[in-house]
């Protein structure tokens, strides 16, 4: 059985990208004790949204320390097989990851995670402004706009800017990409502020892993975490109204009818007699002109042209 699944886990590593279309993705390093070895295992993790506004796992690798030359390798090898750059990426301050994406995507736009800056804001802080720093940094990221998010903003740094410039500067200075989230479709907001679907999926990976007390080898480790995410992925949702993706594929529209110049109408008269109603946009019973005629707005001289 556990060879079975390691020849699953190689087959997903190496299938093709070319036929997908991932608009968002949400990327992020988890760190997994291995029972048999000193160090952890780092595991590089990449889950992406169809344009149909479906959630799947793209990648899973092992990666050192996500480091930028890991996450770079990663995303080349996803480009190799096809993939094509995302319209978004959402992640943690790790710059490793963002380095690598500016190389191999770099028209992918960059959101981080309000989940990780939040903890890192408040770690600047003493326990005592916790409850108020928090309520104010729920008020940027849950805003109505990005400009009363701005406000919001300002509204924080007067607040401890002057006591604790240091958890105030953690905000302002990456707030072009904390509030990048703000430009695309507002049913989408709560999907795009945080890396959760990332969180939320490997508490089960983790779970997992304390009870067997960590994987007996590093393979062994990013094949259990795959069948785990398998398992999981069956029960995930779409996003919220996935027809306003950036990228979602419209039906494309009909040929519109071939439309007649008013001389090309006179010259066959009665053939061009539409389903409406319509002879070179006289009104026959029909209160709609022809489609197909463009008489209707330029009717031969002492014709009145149906309205």
């Amino acid at each position: 059985m556990t060879g079975q699944w390691t020849d699953e886990a190689r087959a997903f590593a190496a299938r093709d990208l070319s036929g997908t279309d991932y608009v968002y993705l949400w990327v992020d390093g988890i760190h997994v004790k291995v029972r048999l070895e000193q160090e952890k295992l780092c595991l590089l993790v990449m889950i992406g949204v169809r344009a149909d506004g479906r959630e799947e796992l793209v990648a899973l690798t092992d990666g050192y320390r996500e480091s930028t030359e890991s996450w770079a390798d990663l995303l080349r090898d996803c480009r190799r097989r096809g993939m094509t750059a995302p319209v978004l990426a959402v992640g943690d301050g790790a710059l490793g990851f963002w380095r690598a994406l500016r190389e191999v995507f770099p028209t992918t736009r960059e959101q981080r995670c309000w989940f990780h800056k939040v903890a890192n804001v408040l770690a600047a802080l003493p326990k005592s402004a916790h409850p108020g720093a928090n309520a104010a940094l729920k008020d940027i990221y849950n805003a109505e706009d990005i400009d009363k998010a701005q406000l919001a903003v300002t509204a924080f740094e007067i607040d401890y800017g002057a006591k604790y410039p240091k958890a105030v500067a953690k905000i302002t200075d990456d707030l072009d990409v904390l509030l990048e989230f703000f430009k695309y479709p507002a049913e989408h907001w709560i999907h795009l502020r945080t890396t959760n679907p990332i969180e939320s999926t490997f508490a089960t990976v983790c779970l997992r892993t304390r009870v067997t007390k960590g994987p007996g080898s590093r393979a062994a480790g990013i094949t259990m975490a795959y069948k785990l995410i398998e398992a999981a992925q069956a029960r995930w949702r779409k996003v919220n109204a996935p027809a306003t993706s950036p990228r979602h594929h419209r039906p494309a529209r009909p040929t519109p009818p071939e439309r007649r110049s008013p001389e090309t109408c006179r010259s066959t008269g009665f053939d061009n007699i539409s389903s409406t109603g319509f002879i070179c946009g006289l009104r026959i019973r029909s209160n709609r002109p022809s489609p197909q005629c463009i008489c209707a707005r330029k009717s031969p001289k002492g014709l009145a042209p149906a309205r």
